[in-house]
């Protein structure tokens, strides 16, 4: 009985050979006709993947995953610092914006920070208040505002009462003397809600930096510089990085609602 189909490499392996003596020597009782074909696909199988009639297959991957490159542990961290740093510094922004916000909301003591957001129509263009006047604190219930200009006088103090900042400021004719009255209950309650609205805004901020963090990450998987599970995992350090911050703002808000309830 001859082979046929069976590729001249394969036939001078010593398995082959040995296949090929007793298949032509049938009736020597060495070895059943079954174990010598057994014998033989396994050299096929060893040899690697073949057709029908012995020629080896060449196997096609697919594009996507002829092109998809693997990040090594350095490449991945170096990515990892850029966005994460940027993202911290952003949050650190966020932070310091909520607490100035705090900061001008104000309590039953004089405070020159309570003007910080105050900004004139000064010959048409909006400038912020500490840049066209001295404020001081005289005593603990009111502040005192010196215009560079006298001519503004009225502009100023007409800004400050449509801040609707719960004080009152009174005009001279020289400075701008703005009477802080102590608080109410009910006041309390509203500057609390003022509070509240300023701390979410901070937390909308800092959720905002995150998703622009996170798409970052996005970007570089879809140009193959990282993997689907490594975006996973940087994500997941990132959030723990934003829930940090949002504890800051908690924290702050919580302290500033203490200094309402005190004064």
């Amino acid at each position: 009985m001859a082979l046929h189909g069976v590729s001249p490499a394969a036939v001078s392996s010593p398995l082959r050979a040995l296949s090929r003596r007793l298949t032509q020597h049938p009736g020597c009782g060495c070895l059943p006709k079954q174990l010598v074909y057994s014998s033989m696909n396994f050299a096929r199988i060893q040899a690697g993947p073949v057709d029908f009639v012995g020629r080896p297959l060449v196997l096609q991957h697919s594009d996507k995953r002829a092109v998809l490159t693997h990040a090594t542990i350095e490449e991945i961290e170096a990515e990892k610092s850029v966005i994460e740093e940027q993202a911290k510094e952003k949050m650190e922004k966020a932070i310091e914006t909520v607490q100035t916000n705090f900061n001008t909301v104000r309590t039953g003591r004089a405070n020159p920070a309570m003007l910080d957001r105050i900004e004139v129509e000064y010959y048409g263009t909006p400038v912020n208040l500490k840049s066209i006047a001295q404020i001081s604190t005289p005593d603990a219930t009111s502040l005192l505002i010196q215009p560079y200009d006298k001519s503004s006088l009225k502009l100023i103090e007409k800004t400050i009462v449509a801040a609707n900042l719960g004080v009152t400021p009174s005009n001279d004719g020289e400075v701008i003397r703005v009477t802080v009255p102590p608080l109410t209950s009910d006041r309390r309650k509203e500057l609390a809600k003022t509070v509240a609205k300023l701390a979410e805004d901070g937390k909308v901020a800092i959720r905002n930096i995150r998703r622009d963090a996170i798409k970052a990450y996005d970007k570089l998987q879809k140009e193959k510089k990282l993997s689907e599970d490594n975006v996973k995992d940087l994500s997941a350090d990132l959030q723990k990085v934003t829930d940090g911050y949002m504890k800051k703002i908690e924290s702050i808000q919580k302290q500033k609602e203490e200094e309402l309830m005190k004064i």
